[in-house]
């Protein structure tokens, strides 16, 4: 067994274990911390192929953002874990068959035949001014330049979905419409009114004092 080969079983040994405790783990907040565990284990295995670009994302990206947050949310949250509970062994059998079907999936799909060392062997070393960074975003601009922007159009779909299905309109809040102030006219906004001079009642009690004196 070689130093790489040992190295691989290690992460993804702990990779396996993390992901286990993400499932199995009755308190959120570990939850949540196994599976910052499991996203640093998967860089690590994402270094061994030589792809840094992808492994520092993982970090900056999962962990350092996605995660956090989760762990904000959950610690903020007053969670009844007793409730969370009510149900686990009722749903089991369906869950433990729905996990061992995965498991057949996934061992036809990544077994030897189609992901082994003879079908996808060890990546060969490259120079040391090799960019995968500028290599990923040739592939992505070239050979899958269609379905990146495919999958950038899906992601803004949601994203508008989202928004959409989530806005709510309150009856005893102001709402301001932008399109409607942007087509706003001055005449709309100022009207100048011209009116005669007329003599305020403040003036009439003075001339009527005067005419008293």
């Amino acid at each position: 067994m070689t130093y790489t080969t040992a190295i691989f079983y290690f992460f993804a040994a702990i990779l396996v274990f993390a992901g286990m405790r993400v499932v199995t783990a009755r308190n959120p907040v570990h939850a949540a911390l196994f599976l910052v565990l499991a996203f640093f284990t998967a860089a690590g295995l994402w270094m061994l192929l030589e792809a840094e670009f992808l492994a520092i994302t993982l970090v900056l990206v999962y962990v350092g953002a996605v995660m956090v947050l989760f762990l904000f949310v959950v610690m903020m949250l007053d969670i009844n874990l007793d409730k969370l509970r009510e149900g686990f062994w009722d749903y089991l059998p369906l869950a433990g068959f729905v996990s061992v079907l995965l498991v057949i999936e996934m061992a036809l799909i990544l077994g030897s035949r189609h992901f082994g060392l003879e079908v996808m062997g060890t990546p060969a070393p490259h120079p040391a001014d090799y960019s995968n960074t500028r290599e990923l975003g040739r592939l992505l601009y070239t050979d899958y330049v269609y379905a990146f922007e495919l999958a950038a159009v899906i992601l803004l779909v949601a994203i508008v979905a989202a928004i959409a299905l989530t806005l709510r309109r309150r009856k005893d809040s102001k709402y301001i419409d932008p399109a409607a102030q942007s087509k706003v006219k001055r005449s709309d906004r100022l009207r100048i009114v011209k009116m005669q001079a007329e003599k305020g009642p403040v003036a009439r009690i003075q001339d009527s004092g005067e005419g008293g004196a």
